[in-house]
This record gives structure tokens, C-alpha cells and sequence, in this order.
């Protein structure tokens, strides 16, 4: 009988501390995360100090319930994965510092893993993975299209050049006096009202796959700040409901036209800005009428957020591939992966 793959994986890219087992690369055992959120909320958005402090804090608790929780001992692990980039240096630096400390001491191979293949890998506990395959991954601090040919081969087609999606909803949130993270509040807003605002579509019918939404939050925080110049009050859910429609509009539409210059076998659509109602819904019936024969992915709410467990899923494909870290791996905080040049028609 072949033994398990367990893989003890380290995520603290940002302001989540989190620690899981994963078996198999799809069984989580465990997956602990100590969330910051009540200690960013006052300052509206993440500090990276404070969040390297809080990581320091939280990791070696985080650990040993992970082991505990899962019933697993070091010994029975095959390897250590951990984010190593994109993310906050610090924060990156607190994850990647325990993860090689637990893999030198316990003479553990060690698995540098890219947080974004994490946010794909989410999407591995709903379903095999089919290919090509294309997968939108919209969080905090990224927007991007990847194109997959086949498995552990990603490759850019399209990416945000300024504001990423969630963090717009983080900075017009602030506006609308919605404490961080603000994108649930949002999207609960934004299904009781109406796009009566009629905010722009930037780049929404340009050839390229990029996106931009600086100009949209430029538009909505002008809009709410002349309002109040004026002594108006405006309807909080009719904003919230604008907003949304034209970032969904924009990732659909640039989505779609993805995957029509991209054949893929299966989309997924994964990243904390995945958890949206409105934007999960409008890729799921767009791509079902318009590509009736791929498979759809959406990574499962609870992991669509920072976690641990993604980034074993991830791991485990690493390791099996081969992939290892020296002891001398460090935080890129601007890791990306290659960008895929354009197709021409």
C-alpha cells in the first residue's frame, strides 16, 4: 500500500497566520488560521508591521494545532510547503523563516510554493483539474488571467495595471465608512440596489486580456465626495450596486474573451475577491451559455480567503514535481508568473 503524501503548509503572505496538513494534495486534515483583521480594522486597510508582529505571534501556536488537529506527528510528514511570494516581505519572512526552521530540524524536504498557485489549488477541492485550463484569480492585491496548458505550467494572458479588484472594494469601502476587509459588505449592498450610477468599463473593449479599475474607484469616491459637497445622500446600496456591475462586467466580458482566443477544458475562478455572490454568479451563467461543454471550478468559500490548505494542495503538486527549496530560500515579494506573449488573430 502506498504511503500517504502529507505536507505541512505554511501561508503568511499578508495578515492571516495560517498552518495546515494536507493529504494527497485534496484531504484537509487540518487548517488553522489566526485572522489580524480586528487589529487592521482601525487603520482601514493592513499594516505591514503589525502584521509581521501578529505572525510572529501566532505561527508556532498555529503549528502545533495543525499537527494536533490532523493527528499527525512530524515524522509521518513527506515535506513542508510555504509561500515564499507574492506578499508583504515581512510577513513572507515570519511564514518562510518556520517553515525551513521545521524542515531542517525534522530533515524534511522543503517546498517554495507562489501564494497565487495556492488560490488556483483551492479550486482542487471541488473537482479534478482539467486541461487547458484558464482560471481567474482576483484577490486583494491581484487580478490576473492564467493559462494553463497542462499541469504545473502557468503563464499570464491578462493582469491588472494598477488597482486590484478587491483592493478597489477595500478604498471605496473606506469611503462609504465600511470597515476592512470591505468586499462582503459590498456585495451584500450591492444585491438590494440597483446600477443607477452607471460607473466606467475601463478597458472593457480593448483586444488585450489586462484590466485597470484605479479609474473606476476614481469615479465612485468623486461622485460620493461632490455628493457630499452638495449636502446630498446618496443611496448606499444603489453605490455598492454600480460599483459591483461594472467590475463584474469587466471580468466577465474580458473572461469571455479569454476563453475564446484560450480554448480551456475548465475554468476556475479562485482568490478572496472569488467569494463574491454577484461576480460568482455572472461567471457561472455566462460561461455556461457561452462554453456549454467546459467544466466551471469555483474555489469553495472558506478557502477562497489566505489559508494554509491551499497552499498544501499547491505544495503537493510541487513536491511530486520536484520542486525544493534551499535553506537559503527568501521572500520575493514581487514574485509573479511569466507573462504569456499575446496571440495574434
Amino acid at each position: 500500500m502506498t504511503e500517504p503524501t502529507l505536507i505541512l503548509a505554511f501561508e503568511s503572505s499578508c495578515d492571516e497566520t495560517s498552518v495546515a496538513v494536507i493529504k494527497d494534495g485534496v484531504e484537509v486534515l487540518s487548517n488553522i488560521v489566526a485572522t489580524q483583521i480586528a487589529s487592521h480594522q482601525r487603520f482601514g486597510g493592513v499594516v505591514p508591521e503589525v502584521a509581521s508582529r501578529h505572525h510572529i505571534e501566532q505561527i508556532t501556536k498555529c503549528t502545533d494545532e495543525a499537527l494536533a488537529e490532523a493527528g499527525v506527528s512530524y515524522d509521518q510528514l513527506s515535506a513542508v510547503a510555504v509561500t515564499y511570494g507574492p506578499g508583504l516581505v515581512g510577513s513572507l519572512l515570519v511564514g518562510v523563516t518556520a517553515a525551513k526552521t521545521v524542515a531542517w530540524a525534522h530533515h524534511l524536504p522543503l517546498v517554495p510554493v507562489n501564494h497565487m498557485t495556492g488560490h488556483l489549488y483551492a479550486a482542487r477541492f471541488v473537482g479534478e483539474f482539467k486541461y487547458p485550463q484558464l482560471a481567474l484569480l482576483v484577490s486583494g492585491g491581484h487580478t490576473e488571467l492564467v493559462y494553463m496548458v497542462e499541469e504545473h505550467q502557468y503563464q499570464i494572458i491578462g493582469e491588472t495595471r494598477d488597482d486590484a479588484a478587491g483592493e478597489a472594494y477595500d478604498k471605496i469601502g473606506r469611503v462609504m465608512g465600511v470597515n476592512y476587509p470591505a468586499g462582503k459588505t459590498v456585495d451584500e449592498w450591492a444585491a438590494k440596489g440597483n446600477d443607477t450610477f452607471h460607473f466606467p468599463r475601463a478597458m472593457e473593449k480593448e483586444a488585450n486580456f489586462d484590466f485597470s479599475f484605479s479609474g473606476l474607484k476614481s469615479a465612485f469616491i468623486n461622485t460620493v465626495h461632490n455628493a457630499h459637497q452638495r449636502g446630498e445622500t446618496l443611496n448606499k446600496y444603489d453605490l455598492a450596486a454600480s460599483f459591483q456591475q461594472s467590475v463584474v462586467d469587466v471580468l466577465a466580458e474580458k473572461t469571455v474573451k479569454a476563453l475564446h482566443r484560450y480554448p480551456a477544458e475548465q475554468f476556475i475562478l479562485a482568490g478572496g475577491v472569488a467569494a463574491n455572490h454577484g461576480l460568482r454568479q455572472r461567471l457561472q451563467h455566462d460561461l455556461s451559455k457561452e462554453f456549454p461543454d467546459m467544466t466551471i471550478l469555483q474555489a469553495p468559500l472558506k478557502y477562497c480567503g489566505d489559508n494554509a490548505a491551499m497552499i498544501g494542495a499547491a505544495g503537493t503538486v510541487n513536491y511530486l514535481y520536484g520542486d525544493r527549496a534551499g535553506w537559503d530560500l527568501n521572500a520575493v515579494p514581487g514574485l509573479s508568473f511569466p507573462r504569456m506573449n499575446p496571440v495574434t488573430e
